[in-house]
């Protein structure tokens, strides 16, 4: 089904960013890599567009800063990171490299983060037609290090109710992402509640979100829990602590 539109919304963009697009390969498109991270003194780095078709591809690349708020996601328009071409032709059996440059690059003591929107779209040359024809849409994280030590997320885990519900609020003291994998929750009395088998979601360095558990209303969640979860992909055990 062909998306039309002239722009995104925040509301989508935000959809977008929590959605999981590791290994992005799809339709005659592909991209590599699918997450791109760049040390703090690195000013420029690539994404090659590959069209493993019989027809030209048309796309369009725009950048965002990543950022997370009041626990949901937000993108931001940025001139911090550009995206060199913005509108690119790719033709049939080629590939072409997307630059991404730094305008701002120097030191800084938390990593900073970006997503980058990559849109197939359909050429039309019909005047008489507005909007843009959006195909297929990629989004590429781009992390860049913070300078001097290595980065580290420092995570605290919540677990409480809210209108009924059971949800999770992650805070990360860190300055460094973390990567929120497959995940269960076990209660005092061993009984074990499945949340992620795959990717859960991102954590920002600094940030917090909160996320609804697919768990029943019903479920024994409460006090001490042991959350077995993989975190940049290292398997660990959590603790809950007492939400403010």
């Amino acid at each position: 089904m062909t998306l039309r539109h002239a722009f995104l919304s925040w509301p989508l963009l935000a959809m977008l960013c929590s959605a999981p697009w590791a290994g992005v390969a799809a339709a005659n498109l592909q991209i590599s890599p699918v997450t791109l991270t760049m040390r703090a003194e690195q000013t420029s780095a690539g994404i090659t567009l590959q069209n493993l078709g019989e027809a030209p591809l048309f796309g369009q690349v725009r950048v965002f800063v990543w950022d997370q708020a009041n626990g949901e996601e937000a993108l931001l328009p940025t001139q911090e990171l550009v995206a060199s071409p913005p509108i690119v032709e790719i033709a049939a059996s080629s590939r072409q490299t997307i630059r991404l440059v730094r305008t701002q690059a120097g030191p800084s003591a938390q990593e900073r983060t970006y997503r980058v929107l990559i849109d197939e779209v359909g050429r039309d040359d019909d005047p008489a037609r507005s909007g843009v024809d959006i195909r297929l849409r990629y989004s590429v994280p781009v992390f860049v290090l913070p300078s001097g030590t290595p980065g580290k997320e420092i995570l605290d885990w919540q677990v409480f109710r809210k209108d009924g519900e059971w949800m999770m609020r992650i805070k990360n003291n860190g300055n460094f992402h973390a990567q929120i994998g497959s995940m269960a929750l076990a209660n005092q009395a061993g009984k074990e509640f499945a949340v992620s088998k795959g990717l859960f979601g991102y954590v920002l360095a600094g940030r917090m979100r909160e996320w609804r558990l697919p768990v029943a209303r019903d479920a024994a969640l409460e006090g001490p829990l042991a959350i077995n979860v993989t975190v940049n992909a290292k398997a660990i055990v959590a603790r809950n602590s007492t939400p403010p």
